[in-house]
């Protein structure tokens, strides 16, 4: 899709902040640092729109990004980051559950694992929370420009093992640097949130 038009709508904490457009969304999730605000700004190609935390793991709100009035992109907070502390952690993981149990807009979520090492313990708790509550899942595995070509099948075959894909779930390799994967992930979001991309233009 070509993005022309994009903004942060709001940094939601609650239900009660949540847009109520009834746009079709789709979270993304992923550890800390694992490239989540990367992948959002080369999908819209816009430098800087999704923001890194200078500390990992602090930023801690669901950040709605309105795609052209036709989606909602929404990045979760980072998992995975030890020296949060224990309160927080339990805070915004009920923040979390809250909204992917029970968000009637949530079309799909895109998980991100860093595809240079097998799934973490959390990579794979997460994946199969969100299987229990039957959300469909594209796993991106970042990074994947820091691997060799000939690695490619190794890597797809580390992931997916790893985390006990399911067939009816994707798994796309995508590089934020060259832009690898972009379109892939794509053709996902536009099917997931059952929107046209050629309606829209197609980049």
């Amino acid at each position: 899709m070509r993005v022309n038009h994009v903004e942060l709508t709001i940094s939601a904490v609650s239900e009660a902040q949540y847009p109520s457009t009834g746009y079709p969304e789709v979270a993304f999730v992923g550890r800390s640092n694992v490239g989540k605000s990367s992948l959002i700004n080369r999908l819209i190609d816009r430098n800087g729109m999704a923001r890194t935390s200078s500390v990992p793991g602090k930023t801690q709100t669901l950040n709605y990004y309105n795609i052209e009035s036709l989606l909602y992109f929404v990045d979760v907070p980072g998992y995975g980051y030890a020296k949060v502390s224990k309160a927080a952690r339990a805070k915004f993981a009920a923040m979390i559950e809250a909204y992917l149990s029970a968000r009637q807009e949530l079309r799909g979520v895109v998980q991100l694992v860093d595809a240079r090492h097998a799934p973490s313990p959390d990579d794979v708790s997460m994946y199969q929370y969100l299987k229990y509550y039957h959300l469909p899942v594209l796993v991106v595995g970042t990074k994947v420009d820091k691997t060799s070509r000939s690695q490619r099948n190794k890597v797809l075959r580390t992931l997916s093992q790893g985390l006990e894909l399911n067939q009816t779930d994707s798994l796309i390799l995508f590089s934020a640097t060259t832009g690898e994967g972009k379109d892939a992930v794509w053709q996902w979001l536009e099917a997931a949130a059952n929107i046209g991309g050629s309606e829209h233009g197609t980049k």
